[in-house]
């Protein structure tokens, strides 16, 4: 999705070299641009509530096998 919001960019930019008005096509790339950002922060908290996992009553995390399934 940034690759397109960047391409469009250029080309908004070769219309402006022109003489082209683009103040529509700014403002919907704007939009998509703060849309990104929206699902970009999204996922960022979901990954971070994923790796809370399992912890001890401490709140330490608890990593690798636990003893009583070690061989």
């Amino acid at each position: 999705m940034r690759r397109q919001i960047g391409r469009q960019q250029k080309e908004i930019l070769t219309l402006q070299r022109v003489g082209i008005p683009t103040t529509s096509a700014q403002a919907l790339l704007e939009r998509m641009q703060t849309k990104v950002d929206g699902l970009v922060e999204e996922r960022d908290r979901m990954k971070g509530q994923a790796k809370l996992g399992k912890t001890y009553t401490s709140g330490k995390r608890i990593n690798g096998t636990p003893a009583h399934r070690r061989v």
